[in-house]
Order: structure tokens, then C-alpha cells, then sequence
């Protein structure tokens, strides 16, 4: 049979190695520094670009955008070439997906430093990103298919299936979470509102955790693994029960971030049904990636890679397990809110797709640079130190998150709350210092791996193409009976179709009802758009990332209704563009804020604003100075009020011609109110704006229980 040589091309895989380094450090230095500032608000340095608002987004997007995805492409990359039997369809098309892709994260660390921010949890870079984003994506995803059409094999092996599965639903998550209605070069408005925001939301939130940090390192795991180990995988029909099982249902577990909350119970229910329904395809992935290594375990105790391989899918396994778990109703009323999450969430991170990326960097630099570890006994100390370092990361979170809620719930015998708010924040600040050095083990591993891969670049030479040969493609003639799946193993654009329709099911069924039912968000006539000075103040709010520690829900449990006030109804939050009922309560929920019961003089917000620490002793917020100095840019009132009335919020026509007129007659009036308490400040600055938003929290749904109590009297 007549062999083709052809050659591999590994400048990219190399560059995309480079990027994952050289990201993953900012992105954990950005998250060390986070995790001091909760314990130690000083370390913010009263800079508004380096709050825990502005750099835990930050360290989101880094994280996962930047060090997974920078992993992702590069062991998508060499695999794919290899599993194909071609060299990538075009390079071209490769190095504009690495360019972008880069340009695409430093816009990130530019833009959400500045306060450049939609205020949805993932979901964070402003509406040209998106678009370079999806840009970039197809122009991944053309080379992808590419590459598959012109490959020399028959067989689509198991871990393309997981990385064609990854990039149609990324595609649809992105695009569908990312409708919104610009009102700047780097301001917009979600076009969806209140109830709806929140499920289209957290259906891509919990779905990018499921298809850009699961589906793609699965299949990094499916090649690397069995390469590292030298095994065929454990068993190709469980593979097989995996991968369909798992991408139709994984994408209905989103609302599973909202029980309890003011998202309609069916909705909740089905996010709470399909997320146990996960641990099987889940556990049967764990499952096959650890038995692949049955009679290998002595070379398990040699190979620093497969060591953290072990660790990575043992991880995967106990984030899988502990996921469905947090949906269950009585388990999430303890969890939702707490710093239990958080440990959850790093167990995924750190564990999971960390680990996997370590092992992946330490297979691939020996075999692009064509020669061996520097050193497997430096490899070996940095697996333990980032284990040590998980663990110790973890189990504080776990334990705090225990401590928030118990404390949280409890009564006195008399019926009152036991502890105010401030106390479960400053009692579990010693969880705080260990979790920090957790993080800061974990880095010093990653450094010790950077130092490692340096000396064995050093001592190796770069195959920038790697040479190759195999027979092309040929035809078979006649039909053979196979089995059924093979068939579609050897057609990726149908395989394409099938992800597609499996994976949008779940959101059709589950968004499409609460547009086109109106009893899923009954209206309360009480409810009325923001104010002109409210508005500006809201987007404030979003831009300092205040909802990253408040939450704007109160969920019906005895204790929250006690502490905050009445319960959240969907139909409070008709007008909010984006929603902002948060995942953490670093600090307590703000829903009631304006509320009689809990309304608090504008004077105290000011100072509250200015030091913390002066009307809350012991808070761990930090300043927000700039505030009571910068003047309210009121040249975005009339866009704003527009873009709003194009989302459907009924201000009356021509409202925006009038809009800053009334806007500083409300400041001035805030203003008026300050110097009854000695406080001079002119009404054009941004405090007073975020005061009179503040103020407006729960004001609404407080006037429609007056007049229901007012009836029944």
C-alpha cells in the first residue's frame, strides 16, 4: 500500500504550551492575591483596579479562559494531528486561532481592571470580546473539521468526539448567554431581564464549568492517558455510554445555582433531577480513565505524569460526586451562598483541570524538544506540594462554609437571630489565611514545573515539524455490517448534528417556556423602573463587582426572611438588565436594602463607602475613596434610558430628553440630605449616585405588601 509522509506541525501545540505557563501564573497570582484581600482588605491597596470586585472576575476568566483554554488548544492540537493521521487542515487558520485567542485574554486584563464589565458570573467581557470570541471559535472549529475531513483515518476516536461535542455547544452557550444591546464601545445590556436572565445565564455558567472545563480535558484525557500509560483505554463502550449520556445531560443542570430562589419550581426541579442523574456518566468517565491503568501501577509510582493524571481523574471523580450532591434542595439550603462552593468549584480547577494541564505539559515538552524530563524528582516534589496545596485550600473552604451556615440559621431561645452578619464573616477568617496558603503551595509548584520544562527545553532541540507517514483514506468497497456507532465515528459533520441537537434539548425545554408562559413571572404592579440616578447608580454597582460578595435574593428559609426581610418574587426583577442576584455571600444580601426595616440613613452608605470599618468594625470590605470623588458621567443618561426602553422598560417616550434633569434633582436632594449630617459633597458625584440605588433595593415589593396588609385590614 502506498505510504504518504507528511508532517506534524508542533510551533503551535508549542506556542499554546507557552501561553498556558505564562497565563496560569497571572491568572493564580490574580486568585492568591483575591483570596488575601477577603482576610486582609488593605492588600487592595485602595485602587479601584485592584479590588476583590474587579480582580476576582479577574482571575475567573484567567483561570479558565486562559490557562484551561490555552491548555485545551494546545493538547487539542497535538493529539488531533496525530489521531488524524494530518498535519491541521491550515496553518494559517491555526495561528490566527492562537493570535486571537491571546488578544482576546489581554483585552480581558485591560478591560476588567477598568470596571469594563456585563456583571454575569463567567460571563463577564464586554460585547466586542464576544464577538472576537465567536470569532475566533469558528475560526477554531473550521480548522477542526477541516483537519477531520482531510484525515488518513477511518476511525474517530473517542476523544474527538469529546472535542467536536465542546465546540458546537461552546458556540451555542456563548452566542445565546451573549445577546445584548450595546450602549458604548464597552457598555451593554443583557437583552434579557430578571428570572429569564438568571436561567439563560446560569444554563451557559454551569454548562461553560460542563463544556469548555469537562468535555475538552475529557478528551484530553482519553489521548494522554492511555499515551502516558501505554494501555488502550479500559473499555470502549463505556466510553461510548459516557459521552452521550453525558453531553445530553449535563446541559439541563443549570438551575441547579437557583433553588430556591425566584426561578419557577419545575425549572428548579428539573435542575435538581438531571444533576444526580449526572454521577452515573460521570462516575463511568472517572471509571474507564482509572481502570485504563490496571496492571500499570508500578509505573504509576514512577511517572510523575501519570501521578498527577491519578490525582486529576481521582479529582474529577470527587467534583462529580459532590455537584449532584449541592442540588439536592436540602443539601443546597446549607451550601448555596457559602464558601463551600468555593472549595467545591477548586477541587475542579485545581484538581481536575490543573493537574491534567501539569501532566499534559510534562508529557509534551520532553517529546517536542526530543529528549527527556530534566528532572522527574522535581516533578514529583511539585505533585506533592500542589497536593498539599489543594488539600490545604480545600478543607478550609469546606469547613467555612459549614461554620457560614450553621451560624447563619441559628436562634436564640427567644427567636431571634443569634449572630448578626459580621460575626460569620470574621469567625472564619482563619479558614481564610489557610486557604491562602493553599493557593500559595499551589503556585510555588506550578514555579518549580516552569524551572523544570526550562532546563529540559535546554538540553533538547525544538521539532518544529515532526515527520510522518501513513496510507490516505481509502474507500472501502461494498457495505460490511459493523457496529452501529462505528458508522457514525466515521462522519464528523453527522456526529456534529447529533451533539447539536442532543445538546440544545435541555435549553429549549427549559428557557423557552418562562418567555411564553406568563404565569412563570407573575408582574407586581408595584414594581417601576429605576430612576435615571438609580440606573447610573446600579451600573456602578456592576461596575465595582459588588454583586461578586452581595446577593440580591433572599430565599424563603426562616432565617434569611428574619435577617433581610420578605422572600424575592420573580416579578421583582422584570426591569433588571442584567440580574444581580449574585453566588456568595461575602457580604450580607442586599435585596432589602431600601426597605423600611432595614433602610439605613444616606449618610451611612457614604461612609460605609468611604471606610467600612467606621460604620461596620471588623468589616473586610474594602475602600471605595474614588467613589466620593469622581463625577457621575450623566453624557450615557440618555443612551442608557433608550437602550432600556428598546429592552421593553416602559419609561414614557421621549423620557430621555428629560432624564438628567430629573436625574439631578433626585442628587440633589441626596445631597440636601447628607449636610443635615455635616457631609458636603456636590450632587454630581458617584457616590451620590450609588446611594440612591442602594436606596431603591426592596422599596418596590415593600409598597405592594403595605397595600395587601392594607386590604386585609
Amino acid at each position: 500500500m502506498q505510504v504518504e509522509k507528511f508532517y506534524y506541525d508542533n510551533k503551535i501545540v508549542k506556542a499554546f504550551g507557552i501561553a498556558t505557563v505564562v497565563f496560569g501564573i497571572v491568572g493564580m497570582l490574580a486568585g492568591l492575591w483575591s483570596a488575601i484581600q477577603i482576610y486582609f482588605p488593605a492588600a487592595s491597596l485602595n485602587l479601584p483596579a485592584t479590588t476583590f470586585g474587579r480582580l476576582r472576575p479577574l482571575h475567573t476568566n484567567a483561570i479558565i479562559f486562559a490557562f484551561v483554554g490555552n491548555a485545551t488548544f494546545a493538547g487539542v492540537y497535538y493529539s488531533l494531528q496525530r489521531l488524524c493521521k494530518t498535519r491541521m487542515w491550515s496553518d494559517t487558520l491555526s495561528w490566527i486561532n492562537f493570535w486571537g485567542w491571546q488578544a482576546i485574554i489581554v483585552a480581558a486584563a485591560i478591560t476588567l481592571p477598568m470596571g469594563k464589565t456585563t456583571g454575569k458570573e463567567y460571563a463577564e467581557l464586554e460585547w466586542p470580546i464576544d464577538i472576537a470570541i465567536a470569532v475566533v471559535w469558528v475560526v477554531f472549529g473550521i480548522n477542526m473539521f477541516g483537519t477531520l475531513l482531510n484525515r488518513r483515518v477511518k476511525h474517530i476516536y473517542v476523544a474527538i468526539w469529546f472535542y467536536i461535542a465542546t465546540w458546537v455547544t461552546v458556540a451555542m452557550l456563548h452566542i445565546v448567554n451573549s445577546i445584548e444591546l450595546p450602549v458604548s464601545a464597552l457598555k451593554s445590556y443583557s437583552w434579557y431581564a430578571g428570572v429569564q436572565d438568571a436561567l439563560v445565564q446560569w444554563w451557559y455558567g454551569h454548562n461553560a464549568v460542563a463544556f469548555f472545563l469537562t468535555t475538552p480535558v475529557l478528551g484530553l484525557m482519553y489521548y494522554f492517558l492511555p499515551k502516558a500509560a501505554n494501555r488502550p483505554v479500559y473499555s470502549y463502550r463505556l466510553s461510548i455510554i459516557h459521552f452521550w449520556a453525558l453531553i445530553f445531560i449535563y446541559i439541563w443542570a443549570g438551575p441547579h445555582h437557583l433553588l430556591y430562589t425566584a426561578l419557577p419550581d419545575w425549572a428548579q426541579s428539573l435542575g435538581t433531577v438531571f444533576s444526580v442523574m449526572l454521577i452515573a456518566p460521570s462516575w463511568g468517565g472517572m471509571l474507564n480513565g482509572l481502570f485504563t491503568l490496571r496492571g500499570a501501577w508500578d509505573k504509576v509510582r514512577e511517572d510523575p505524569v501519570l501521578k498527577f493524571m491519578v490525582v486529576s481523574v481521582t479529582c474529577y471523580g470527587m467534583a462529580t460526586f459532590e455537584g449532584p450532591m449541592l442540588s439536592l434542595k436540602n443539601v443546597n439550603a446549607i451550601s448555596h451562598f457559602s464558601d463551600w462552593t468555593i472549595g467545591h468549584a477548586h477541587i475542579g480547577g485545581m484538581g481536575w483541570n490543573g493537574f491534567l494541564a501539569f501532566a499534559i505539559l510534562y508529557y509534551l515538552v520532553p517529546k517536542l524538544w526530543g529528549t527527556n524530563l530534566y528532572s522527574k524528582k522535581l516533578a514529583t516534589h511539585h505533585f506533592w506540594i500542589g497536593t498539599i496545596g489543594i488539600v490545604l485550600y480545600a478543607i478550609p473552604m469546606y469547613w467555612a462554609g459549614f461554620e457560614q451556615s450553621i451560624m447563619w440559621k441559628q436562634f436564640t431561645p427567644e427567636g431571634q437571630l443569634k449572630f448578626d452578619f459580621m460575626q460569620t464573616v470574621t469567625n472564619i477568617k482563619p479558614m481564610y489565611w489557610a486557604r491562602s496558603i493553599g493557593g500559595g503551595l499551589y503556585l510555588i509548584g506550578v514555579l518549580i514545573m516552569v524551572y523544570n520544562l526550562w532546563k529540559t527545553i535546554a538540553q533538547g532541540k525544538f521539532i518544529a515539524n515532526e515527520e510522518a507517514e501513513a496510507p490516505p483514506l481509502v474507500k472501502e468497497p461494498g457495505a460490511k455490517k459493523v457496529y452501529w456507532h462505528r458508522i457514525l465515528e466515521q462522519k464528523p459533520m453527522t456526529m456534529l448534528v447529533v451533539s447539536l441537537i442532543l445538546v440544545s434539548i435541555g435549553g429549549l425545554v427549559q428557557i423557552i417556556p418562562t418567555f411564553l408562559v406568563k404565569s412563570n413571572i407573575p408582574t407586581i404592579a408595584s414594581v417601576k423602573p429605576y430612576t435615571p440616578l438609580e440606573l447610573q447608580g446600579r451600573d456602578i454597582y456592576i461596575r465595582e463587582g459588588c454583586h461578586v460578595c452581595h446577593s440580591q435574593m433572599i430565599r424563603p428559609f426562616r432565617d434569611e426572611v428574619a435577617r433581610y426581610g420578605e422572600y424575592s418574587k420573580a416579578g421583582e426583577f422584570v426591569y433588571d438588565h442584567p440580574f444581580q442576584w449574585g453566588s456568595k455571600r461575602t457580604g450580607p444580601d442586599l435585596a432589602r436594602e431600601g426597605a423600611d426595616k432595614n433602610r439605613r440613613p444616606n449618610s451611612w452608605h457614604y461612609n460605609h463607602m468611604y471606610d467600612p470599618t467606621s460604620t461596620s468594625p471588623g468589616s473586610l470590605m474594602p475602600r471605595y475613596p474614588w467613589l466620593l470623588k469622581n463625577t457621575l458621567d450623566t453624557s450615557t443618561t440618555a443612551k442608557k434610558i433608550r437602550a432600556m426602553q428598546t429592552l421593553g422598560v416602559p419609561y414614557p417616550k421621549g423620557y430621555d430628553k428629560i432624564a438628567n434633569q430629573e436625574l439631578m434633582n433626585q442628587a440633589r436632594e441626596i445631597a440636601a440630605d447628607l449636610k443635615k449630617d455635616k457631609i458636603e459633597t456636590a450632587p454630581d458625584k458617584e457616590i451620590i449616585a450609588l446611594i440612591a440605588y442602594l436606596q431603591r433595593l426592596g422599596r418596590d415589593i415593600q409598597v405592594e405588601t403595605k397595600n395587601i396588609a392594607e386590604i386585609k385590614k
